[in-house]
């Protein structure tokens, strides 16, 4: 079952938190039941076609490894291999500055982040709150009324799996 709760801030209240709060509590129960070991895949893309993913495992609690890759359909850019597709052991989290890349945290950092950045009320705003990884979070951030290319602000995660 696929919930998408899509919340559009304006002057009314809107009031996301039980969504949250119910999304945060599915979370927790995988957490429980998968040891807090597990990976989960962020992805993203631009309106001009290229797309990436980052995958982020955590064991016990702790980021593990990080692997990037970008997607650039037939593009006659030169990026070099090395920045196109790379994996960050333990020991080497953080050394690659691709920017397009998700940072090496857990998911407990991510509903935080969540709850206290991207999820606040906001004028001017448009905000997003899904949650069609069994019922944890797949997509949050927000994007500004009348921005037209690549604007949204926050995480969109396609899968959450256990070690």
């Amino acid at each position: 079952m696929i919930n998408t709760l899509f919340i559009s801030c304006t002057k009314d209240d809107i009031n996301f938190e039980r969504d949250y709060d119910k999304s945060f509590s599915a979370w927790s129960n995988f957490k429980k039941t998968s040891g807090n070991s597990y990976r989960y895949e962020v992805v993203g893309g631009s309106w001009i076609g290229y797309s990436w993913t980052t995958i982020i495992t955590i064991t016990e609690g702790k980021p593990t490894q990080r692997y990037f890759k970008l997607s650039i359909p037939g593009s006659t850019v030169n990026i070099p291999a090395d920045q196109l597709e790379w994996t960050e052991t333990a020991t080497e989290l953080n050394t690659h500055t691709q920017s397009l890349a998700a940072a090496p945290v857990t998911l407990d950092e991510i509903y935080d982040k969540a709850k206290r950045e991207w999820l606040i009320k906001r004028d001017k705003v448009h905000v997003y709150f899904e949650t069609a990884n069994n019922g944890m979070i797949s997509s949050c951030g927000y994007v500004n009324d009348g921005c037209q290319d690549d604007c949204f602000n926050g995480i969109k995660i396609s899968s959450i799996q256990p070690l």
